[in-house]
């Protein structure tokens, strides 16, 4: 046997076979993904396939099953003795199969070679509906990012309509939403304790649907607040964005009331969160017996881009307390920051420099900000009572301990391990706590960790998403005005020149994001420009459950002050927006001048089009350039953290 290879009983089972190799008879639980099998921490299938084994039982997964034929995908494992787990995948199934122009995607970053047609649409309702059929005395709980953020009435850009909670259109009998060890561990405690499965109705970050005429399930301490019914919202658009202040919201208490909401004959009650996981908690999940690697099933089918993506990367923590509007993070992990213990980091560390391939290069050092590893608030009695959606929006919170000396010591830490070579931030950085000028509570600890990230850390060039410079548009963005990233780009500068380097910083905007004019894009076209960027990579903004800015998108209210707000809807409105950008092609020279012109703004053509010199703009062959392997990867990133 080669030496690098691992038995097949080091990744949990996802055949019959497998099984029968362990001399199992009965399984407790059966998994079905929309992703390949990664036994890899950040791949939820696993987390979740490893943490049922830790806790003593019996667990296997089948990824990707066959929706198509006559589903023996489906009944391969037979029936558990407890329930069938269903995750449609580390990203919504919609946003997987299709663009912000609803146009189909051609390939899965989640399945070998890339190949799509692997996972049906609305996957998980799809393999739930299917379970329920096949078995229909067998609890089906779901979980994931896709039944997470589809846990309420949403609306999806896909079919352009109002859905109900996921658990009425999948048919399941539980929802765990948000990160699920925690409440997944009280499951099976529970069912070990011989509790029924239907009379579990007290877990938090749980959900389920009961008759609605029936009284809620009485739980000390719990009060209870009721949203505008899914029928009222179909009716009334302002009710459906009333709803989101208190969704959000209470998904981001510490102390959280529960939410309950009326579905036809039935009544949808979703439980509070869990408190944010301690170290000790997260460390526990994180240091199970990962292999870190594919199944090797799939030896012969090529390789899975998003593991490539992040073979050799390492989280660090959980959660953003950004609020961004556009952003899903804190709708399923939550505002709190749930951080790693440095020894449990380095464990991994030592794990990565020993695997196959590794040639001394870890790909990112990060997690969904890359630096709000250990920030939290000063006063812990000030956090448990806030509702703000965001620490950081509209100014910094007095509270927010944003000192940095801790990650940089981890880098530190990692950087002089004998087997790495350079260790990449290869995750966002938020650029607004390490200015002065917007952090106003900042001490000397971020020029610190300024100096060793441009010093140690990049791979070339640095990515942050100011994401645009329209004031109006960023107060919905909840993100800082865009002279804080003047700011920072001094800063930047500054210190890249101070060590003779020369890292481009690549800024990430969104087009036709709610709140945004035409207008607003060619000012931002013009500024940028002006301080010497030719952008060539432009999101448009994509509406996904569960996010303030998809519910001004479908709504056209801002759910917190219920006043209306602009939003681009059409194809052509998108089109013309993202054009701005492309100023410096020639085939757009007289469309802009002719649109500036009927809006009043012959200022903002003449701006874009006169003669400049440009600071990146060093021939054809250079631009072309950028467009690398290593960019693409960093745009399928930031989609892939967006939702």
């Amino acid at each position: 046997m080669d030496k690098n290879k691992r038995p097949v009983t080091d990744w949990l089972p996802i055949t019959k076979k497998e099984v029968e190799m362990r001399g199992w008879e009965e399984l407790d639980v059966v998994l079905f993904s929309g992703d390949a099998y990664v036994d890899h921490p950040t791949f939820g299938s696993a987390v979740i396939g490893r943490i049922i084994e830790s806790e003593g039982y019996r667990i296997a997964i089948v990824p990707q099953p066959n929706w198509k034929d006559d589903l023996r995908d489906f009944k391969k494992m037979g029936k558990p003795r407890l329930f069938f787990a269903i995750s449609g995948g580390c990203m919504d199934s919609m946003v997987n199969h299709y663009t912000a122009n609803r146009r189909r995607r051609s390939t899965d970053a989640y399945t070998p070679g890339g190949q799509s047609g692997y996972r049906p649409d609305y996957a998980t309702s799809v393999y739930s509906k299917i379970l329920k059929e096949l078995y229909p005395d067998v609890p089906v709980v779901i979980g994931g990012i896709e039944a997470s953020l589809r846990r309420v009435t949403h609306f999806d850009y896909w079919s352009n309509q109002l859905m109900p909670s996921i658990l009425k259109s999948s048919e399941a009998d539980l929802l765990i939403y948000g990160m699920g060890e925690q409440p997944l561990k009280e499951i099976l405690r529970l069912l070990s304790k011989g509790v029924p499965f239907d009379s579990i109705k007290n877990i938090p970050q749980t959900a389920f649907l009961q008759d609605r005429l029936a009284p809620l399930p009485k739980v000390k301490k719990w009060e209870t607040v009721e949203l505008n019914s899914h029928e009222k919202c179909l009716r009334d658009k302002k009710a459906f964005a009333a709803n989101f202040k208190n969704v959000e919201q209470e998904s981001n208490k510490l102390y959280a009331r529960r939410i309950s909401q009326g579905i036809g004959d039935q009544m949808l009650v979703l439980n509070p969160p869990y408190q944010t996981m301690t170290e000790r908690e997260i460390d526990a999940s994180f240091d199970l017996p990962y292999t870190r690697l594919p199944h090797p099933k799939y030896e012969k089918r090529g390789t899975i881009p998003a593991f490539e993506m992040i073979r050799f990367s390492i989280n660090m923590h959980r959660g953003c307390f950004g609020g961004c509007s556009f952003c899903t993070i804190s709708a399923h992990q939550g505002k709190f920051i749930a951080s790693r213990s440095e020894e449990s980091i380095m464990k991994e560390v030592e794990q990565v420099v020993n695997m196959p391939n590794f040639k001394g290069y870890i790909s990112d050092l990060g997690g969904p900000s890359a630096n709000m590893y250990k920030l939290k608030g000063k006063v812990q009695s000030i956090c448990d009572k806030c509702v703000s959606p965001s620490c950081i929006h509209p100014v910094i919170c007095s509270n927010l301990d944003t000192n940095h000396e801790q990650m940089t010591k981890v880098y530190k830490r990692v950087d002089k391990h004998p087997k790495v070579k350079k260790a990449f931030i290869g995750s966002g950085i938020r650029y607004d706590l390490l200015t002065k000028s917007y952090n106003k509570h900042a001490d000397e600890s971020i020029d610190e960790y300024m100096d060793q990230v441009v010093k140690r850390h990049i791979s070339g060039r640095l990515k942050v998403a100011p994401e645009h410079t329209s004031e109006d548009t960023l107060r919905i963005m909840r993100k800082p005005a865009f002279k804080h990233f003047h700011e920072f780009k001094k800063k930047y500068d500054k210190v890249n020149q101070k060590n003779g380097l020369n890292q481009p910083l690549i800024p990430y905007f969104i087009s036709s994001h709610p709140g945004c004019k035409e207008a607003d894009m060619a000012n931002l076209a013009a500024e940028t420009k002006e301080m010497g960027f030719q952008l060539e990579q432009v999101q448009d903004f994509t509406p996904t459950p569960m996010t303030v800015a998809t519910v001004i998108y479908y709504s056209g209210y801002h759910p917190y002050t219920l006043k209306p707000v602009f939003t681009a809807k059409s194809d052509k409105e998108k089109r013309n927006q993202h054009r701005f950008f492309f100023w410096y092609k020639k085939e757009n020279h007289q469309w802009i001048k002719d649109k500036l012109a009927a809006e009043g703004r012959k200022d903002l053509a003449d701006r874009l089009l006169q003669p400049q010199p440009f600071e990146g703009q060093k021939g054809k062959k250079e631009r072309r350039s950028k467009k690398t392997t290593f960019q693409k990867r960093e745009k399928s990133k930031k989609r892939r953290f967006r939702g």
